[in-house]
């Protein structure tokens, strides 16, 4: 039975589970210390839902939340769903879970973003009622 948690807790499960995970996520990411979720987990701004499959993580979201002269927003990024466990609506209820949580916390609005090539993610934001909007994304690399 799958279910969905807000991670409280850095344990060392967790971190291999995260661990376990990230590689899906990004071929660049580095490995999560313990330090790291401990410090992840201590954050005001920021809630890490897991979904769980019995003991197993399966999927993970980070919510970001934040105060701004125009109003609390929010903003999803680090979504990921295990491989083996995908096509089972996993990613639908961790977003839905996570846009439900920064409602009930007064976020005017919920930002993410999707690269073009996730065609099945990006449906599925749509389908739970995210609209594309004109924008540019900018970044800048400081590592």
């Amino acid at each position: 039975m799958m279910s969905i948690s807000i991670a409280s807790y850095p344990d060392e499960a967790l971190r291999a589970e995260i661990n376990r995970l990230l590689p899906q996520l990004s071929s660049s990411a580095p490995e999560l210390t313990h330090d790291d979720l401990v410090a992840l987990l201590a954050s005001n701004a920021i809630t890490l839902f897991v979904a769980r499959d019995e003991d197993r993580v399966v999927g993970m979201l980070t919510l970001a939340m934040f105060p701004l002269p125009t109003g609390r927003r929010a903003w999803i990024e680090d979504v990921v769903v295990d491989a083996e466990a995908r096509g089972r609506g996993i990613g639908e209820e961790l977003t839905t879970t996570a846009v439900a949580h920064a409602q009930r916390h007064g976020a005017r609005t919920v930002d993410l973003t999707s690269r073009p090539s996730r065609e099945a993610a990006n449906a599925l934001y749509q389908k739970v009622g995210f609209v594309q909007r004109a924008t540019n994304v900018y970044r800048i690399d400081l590592d």
